[in-house]
């Protein structure tokens, strides 16, 4: 094998990709290779903005010789090697992001439609290959037997809670977002009673309010799920009563809660599949008081 592949990096998962080409380079056609090379010699920063096609273009491959290359070498795909890369990206300075992500995708706007449509669909490729039928059913059942289910995002991730809440309202559940913090989150938090549900959307990180918020709910015996990224569902999995893993992405192309609010509208729309008659119940309620209000 060529020497390409065995250079020495400080991201371990470009080390782990290095030592998986070694393994497997003996296995690979010249096509595979071509691939194998071009992965090995771009910088892990420059990675996390790329195409399978731009890969395949720069290997002089194609697309789906990328795809095939990276499931032979373990990974489900592209996405899933991206993600991996992006941990140690994690803590960059936001002026950094947002500057590699300016020089990546260029000032045409076709170039930059065409890059924000392809991360979105790797992303949403990502979340349906890694998603956890067991967690999301049980997620289901357990906003099916709440009492009430409260839903808490911060940061960007406030928008998906507020998503959430309003279409589970619009099914006919009570349901309620909060919008609090710090000194005024204490007075939410007590409304939360042991038959409630607590869905916490926490995809990159926990900060101390969305601890607390999990510490309370587990003090009153309430359900938690959690939406999260994978290490940070593994470190509060003994906290929480199901964990559902929702890829994040570090590059800031795609929105932060694309894929949350991809998994909230599943969880909703399953919420009200199970129950057609409070749904539409409660869609014909809607509509009488919006008629009463001139709309």
């Amino acid at each position: 094998m060529v020497d390409e592949v065995t250079g020495v990096t400080r991201n371990p998962a470009i080390a782990e990709l290095r030592r998986r080409i070694r393994d497997h380079w003996d296995e690979f056609t010249p096509a595979s290779r071509a691939v194998c090379r071009s992965l090995s010699e771009i910088s892990p920063e420059r990675l996390l903005y790329l195409s399978a096609a731009e890969l395949g273009q720069a290997s002089k491959t194609s697309n789906a010789t990328v795809v095939r290359t990276l499931q032979s070498l373990g990974y489900a795909g592209l996405a899933e090697l991206k993600d991996r890369v992006a941990a140690p990206f994690q803590s960059n300075r936001r002026e950094e992001r947002l500057r590699n992500r300016m020089e990546l995708t260029g000032g045409d706007p076709k170039h930059v439609w065409d890059r924000v449509i392809a991360e979105a669909i790797e992303r949403i490729e990502f979340l349906n290959q890694h998603i956890s039928m067991d967690a999301y059913q049980e997620a289901v059942r357990l906003m099916l037997d709440a009492r009430e289910i409260t839903t808490y995002g911060f940061g960007a991730n406030f928008v998906a809670a507020e998503h959430l809440t309003l279409k589970l309202r619009r099914f006919g559940l009570r349901s309620r977002c909060i919008q609090t913090a710090g000194f005024r989150l204490a007075d939410d938090l007590l409304a939360i009673e042991s038959d409630d549900v607590v869905i916490v959307i926490a995809p990159g990180r926990v900060i101390v309010d969305a601890e607390i918020v999990i510490d309370r709910a587990r003090a009153v015996g309430a359900g938690i799920i959690l939406l999260s990224e994978r290490l940070v569902g593994e470190r509060l999995a003994d906290d929480v009563t199901v964990a559902i893993h929702v890829p994040n992405t570090v590059t800031g192309i795609t929105a932060e809660v694309l894929t949350t609010i991809v998994t909230t509208d599943a969880l909703a729309q399953a919420v009200a599949a199970a129950d057609t008659e409070r749904t539409l119940e409660s869609a014909h309620t809607l509509e009488s008081l919006r008629q009463q209000l001139g709309f």
